[in-house]
């Protein structure tokens, strides 16, 4: 494998910074921050600063009923386009944080890579809500979605990539019960699978790691959870639910992230069960570096998850 890129070397030090990211102090300070910032940005759908994202994207919103209310879900469509197949885009940012330009950029050129039509959720996020305030309307969006006349695929980082792999073992359960549609496709960047973080490899790649931090994760997960939950469910932690008859998957994640301790124990997980799992990690790289804007490595992560979704 090829050194990591210069450029990738540069935003492995830049993009923490930006985002602020740092060890927590302690749970209640942490739950003051993460509020504080939340309630300085805007609703609705955040601005791309990429011009012409109008004229290239059209938009349409909808309504989502999930357990404490409705929730948007954005529609990205490239224009021009005949879509050849349904994107259900999961957003990372720990459970904790609503999507951000970062994911709509994405959500952007994986679209127009792929001829496809992006549904972005804006499921309600921790500390305010759980994991149950969201799941059923989740569901229910990808059962409406699965009715349409293109094929679904499940995409997902980060948090969002352990929340896709989630919805996808119930929606494979539900279907050998009923007989209805799922996915044909998953694709996972840095999916964070088990909200335990037990693997005794966690603490040893968190060293390294200049972006995650294990005891914040330790704090998002238990809001995400709720008061008294095993955080070993597969609803949270789908690296142990079953993993038998799930759609053909492609993952990434890079040696420099937290999370690939548990991805690398759902990758030998996958070689026992029924279930097509392309897992590709980096060395050096860091976490969803194929979200990274302008980075070689995301570049060819694009173009194997473009193969992967036709």
């Amino acid at each position: 494998m090829p050194a990591p890129s210069l450029r990738h070397q540069l935003l492995a030090e830049v993009v923490p910074r930006l985002r602020r990211s740092a060890e927590v102090v302690d749970a209640e300070h942490e739950r003051t921050t993460v509020l504080a910032r939340k309630a300085a940005r805007r609703p609705g759908l955040p601005t791309v600063a990429t011009p012409g994202f109008a004229r290239r994207f059209a938009v349409v919103t909808e309504e989502v009923d999930g357990a404490s209310g409705p929730f948007p879900a954005w529609s990205i469509t490239p224009r021009g386009v005949d879509p050849v197949r349904t994107i259900l885009y999961c957003h990372g940012g720990g459970y904790v944080y609503p999507v951000d330009p970062f994911h709509v950029r994405y959500a952007a050129r994986l679209g127009a890579a792929t001829r496809s039509r992006v549904v972005l959720p804006g499921y309600p996020t921790a500390p305010e809500h759980t994991w149950r305030e969201s799941r059923a309307g989740l569901l229910e969006l990808a059962g409406r979605l699965l009715t349409g006349s293109l094929p679904v695929a499940l995409v997902g980082d980060s948090a969002g990539g352990g929340l896709a792999l989630a919805l996808a073992q119930t929606l494979r359960d539900s279907a050998r019960d009923t007989g209805a549609a799922t996915p044909d496709r998953l694709l996972l960047h840095a999916p964070w699978v088990d909200l335990t973080m037990s693997s005794p490899d966690t603490e040893r790649i968190a060293a390294d790691d200049p972006w995650l931090f294990p005891g914040k994760a330790h704090v998002w997960a238990r809001w995400w959870g709720g008061e008294g939950e095993d955080l070993a469910r597969p609803e949270l932690s789908p690296l142990f639910g079953d993993l038998d008859g799930l759609p053909p998957t492609l993952a990434f994640c890079g040696s420099r992230d937290m999370v690939s301790a548990g991805c690398r124990q759902l990758a030998d997980r996958a070689t026992t069960a029924d279930w097509d799992l392309a897992y590709v990690e980096r060395p050096g790289l860091i976490h969803v570096f194929g979200l990274l804007p302008g980075l070689p490595e995301a570049r060819t992560a694009l173009r194997m998850a473009t193969e992967h979704l036709r």
